[in-house]
């Protein structure tokens, strides 16, 4: 390998938005994610709605809720 040109392998914690952090090493000391192995509803089986960006309220505003008979 040469020399000076690969980037440090330092430890890293990584957080998510539920709270879990995971320990482990990569090339940046710290990473925030959304979503991760404890949270995500493939995992753990429960049905999640993960609104990012505002996607869901901005579908509400846009067409609404509709009512029965429309």
């Amino acid at each position: 390998m040469k020399d000076k040109i690969h980037p440090k392998y330092v430890d890293c914690i990584v957080t998510c938005a539920c709270g879990n952090e995971i320990h482990t090493k990569d090339t940046v000391p710290k990473l925030h994610v959304e979503i991760c192995s404890a949270c995500h509803p493939f995992f753990t089986g429960k049905q999640k709605f993960v609104d990012t960006a505002g996607k869901v309220e901005k579908f509400h505003r846009r067409y609404g809720k509709r009512k029965k008979g429309d």
